[in-house]
């Protein structure tokens, strides 16, 4: 298979004028290193307008800059002892909590640390089907935390696969977002495509593609709001979209939220979990689910908000079907 790069488009608006151009793209794509964007300028690989330019280049409102990322090969994976909290493994499948801050696969720029380069360490005979996922059945946001699938083989990653097409694979996530909801249970239908103007960031568009989100809130906290979200559909940044487009961003969201939040609680992720997650096995069809808690510093946010302000907390109605 031909492999060619991968073009990614930032437009400057008004607000990234006179920014450098290396901090500028950096900022956009936070899985590359600033020194890895200056090499990509050096080699001409980022341009301005159709043309190079120096690192240190101020843009101007209207640039159009083209990031072009030489992609990785297969062979460039190479097996790391990271750390992997594991929640349950048989012959067929892998169930992590991915901490955040760890992407899931070597991306441009990024072809190490990753889930991936911790999961051929320990399992050095995971089927890699000639790609950089391995394994790899579903994502998580690089700062998204909480519950993967890996299929060990093939044959598991297609059982897997064809539940999650098939939307029997069920997954729940715990967000904190600023502001109230008007009502308290209720469903986010709303195609999602890739914004033109900026090719890191997924928007509601009538073109996009078919995308429900079904929320339940938890727990008032002052002037936020502890909701949970059950997927019907798995765009990328799906959730983050759908609470962004309904005036609810995520706390701490770089790229859908506020620019400047009231607050940060010192975290440097957005508060987004995957804490929930069920399927069938593999092996013999038998339904399974599993849930990990929040991680300390978002149960930490909690405390502190509870501390604060008189909480008010909703009745909980979801019961677990089976499929």
């Amino acid at each position: 298979m031909e492999q060619t790069d991968n073009l990614t488009t930032i437009q400057v608006n008004e607000a990234e004028a006179g920014q450098r151009l290396d901090r500028l793209v950096s900022a956009s794509m936070p899985d590359l290193s600033r020194t890895y964007v200056q090499q990509l300028i050096t080699d001409l690989h980022i341009r301005v307008n159709g043309r190079g330019a120096k690192a240190s280049l101020p843009v101007q409102m209207g640039d159009q800059i083209e990031i072009y990322l030489p992609l990785a090969k297969p062979t460039d994976i190479v097996a790391e002892d990271l750390p992997l909290d594991v929640v349950y493994e048989d012959d067929d499948v892998l169930l992590v909590n991915k901490a955040a801050g760890m992407v899931v696969h070597p991306a441009p720029g990024h072809t190490n640390g990753t889930l991936v380069n911790a999961l051929l360490y320990r399992y050095p005979h995971l089927t890699t089907s000639g790609d950089l996922r391995p394994g790899i059945v579903h994502r998580l946001d690089k700062d998204t935390s909480g519950l993967l699938v890996i299929a060990k083989h093939d044959q598991a990653r297609m059982v897997l696969t064809e539940q999650q097409m098939a939307r029997r694979m069920h997954k729940k996530y715990l967000a904190l977002v600023e502001g109230h909801w008007r009502e308290p249970t209720g469903t986010i239908d709303a195609p999602i495509g890739r914004n033109p103007n900026n090719r890191l960031r997924m928007m509601v568009m009538p073109e996009g593609r078919y995308a429900v989100t079904h929320y339940q809130v938890l727990e008032v906290l002052g002037p936020y709001s502890l909701v949970r979200a059950t997927l019907e559909t798995g765009r990328t940044h799906q959730i983050r979209v759908h609470f962004s487009y309904r005036n609810r961003p995520i706390l701490n969201d770089a790229l859908y939220g506020h620019r400047k939040p009231k607050e940060t609680f010192g975290i440097e992720r957005h508060f987004l979990h995957a804490y929930h997650l069920g399927f069938r096995l593999p092996s013999n069809g038998e339904w399974r689910s599993w849930e990990v808690p929040l991680p300390a510093e978002l149960e930490k946010i909690l405390m502190t908000l509870r501390a604060r302000y008189e909480t008010i907390v909703y009745p909980d109605p979801m019961i677990e079907p089976l499929v």
